[in-house]
């Protein structure tokens, strides 16, 4: 009877032992996946004013190199703009050109 009881014990404790695993574990993953969602969620309540303040420089500064970089699109837009009419212009004057030669050609 004395071995059964303790058969029974150690395996009772061994049982409780790997449920106390189990909690440790689910804990573990609890706070890893609280501590992941914190980290990649903007709206985080959790936050404070270093973090507000180093998110507001950084948006003004996304702010600004996104106003340079299209003030920088729009000048080249222009400047292909100003080549297009001067390719157009030229190619309407060598047109004319071609009409004159053309035209010399036929009156002899």
């Amino acid at each position: 009877m004395k071995r059964t009881f303790t058969a029974l014990l150690f395996g009772l404790l061994s049982l409780t032992s790997q449920l106390a695993h189990a909690d440790i574990v689910d804990d573990a993953i609890g706070n890893i996946q609280q501590a992941i969602n914190d980290a990649y969620n903007p709206n985080s309540n959790n936050r404070n004013s270093d973090d507000d303040r180093y998110d507001d420089s950084r948006r003004s500064s996304d702010s600004r190199q996104y106003d340079d970089r299209r003030r920088q699109l729009e000048d080249r837009r222009r400047q292909l703009d100003d080549r297009q009419r001067q390719l157009d212009e030229d190619r309407r004057r060598l047109e004319e050109d071609e009409r004159r030669l053309e035209d010399d050609y036929d009156r002899r």
